[in-house]
């Protein structure tokens, strides 16, 4: 497949770009400081972007298959929420006029509900930190819940993503966190990619969430 990758740099992006590369896949890095790439492939393109700019996003995007969306502006934004939103819906917007068949979102683990009608970015425990950001992408999934048309998929990470080896296990949810015998809510980020790059090759989630944990 030819995949466009937008923000390719950053935390979740970089492993996504690896997996996709180590599986013969063709990949565009769209990145706000193509210098972060370090990585060298033959079937590594990568392309200086502004996920604000909906003409030069389009542009980029034409000819690719799919567009992975790990977009962040970045936890320590005082503006986190809006600029979530507006460039979200940016790629969003390119990603339809672009013609590219398919959309897949990394959002965040706050929408998962913990108890029927309870989502965990509603409970008194979640970290105020990141709470703008997980708002925000609450607020996106329910904005691509109401596109009837194009091909969408939102991707809730575990309630714990941390750093570690990759090691091609994993189990897949909905709604819900997909917890272990420990009672955690846990995967590595590496291990994350192995199940969105599956999800590229084989989907399963079209026009719906997913969450991945072990």
């Amino acid at each position: 497949m030819k995949i466009a990758i937008i923000g390719a740099s950053g935390y979740v992006g970089s492993e996504i770009l690896n997996e996709a590369l180590s599986r013969g896949h063709q990949v565009t890095a769209m990145v706000r400081n193509p210098e972060k790439i370090t990585v060298k492939h033959a079937k590594l393109t990568v392309v200086k972007s502004d996920v604000f700019n909906e003409v030069e996003t389009t542009k980029t995007l034409v000819g690719h298959d799919v567009v992975v969306s790990s977009y962040n502006p970045g936890w320590q934004n005082p503006n986190i929420y809006a600029d979530f939103l507006k460039g979200s819906e940016t790629i969003l917007n390119s990603a339809k006029k672009s013609g590219v068949s398919r959309l897949l979102v990394i959002g965040g683990a706050g929408s998962l509900e913990i108890a029927p009608g309870v989502q965990l970015v509603d409970t008194p425990e979640f970290p105020a930190e990141y709470k703008q950001g997980a708002l925000a992408a609450r607020d996106f999934l329910n904005i691509l819940r109401k596109e009837s048309s194009f091909a969408w998929t939102f991707l809730s990470p575990a309630i714990l993503l941390v750093p570690g080896e990759r090691t091609g296990s994993y189990r897949a949810g909905t709604d819900t966190p997909v917890f272990n015998a420990n009672g955690e809510s846990k995967i590595t980020v590496a291990d994350m990619a192995i199940a969105i790059v599956d999800e590229l090759e084989n989907p399963k989630y079209i026009k719906k969430r997913f969450t991945v944990g072990y």
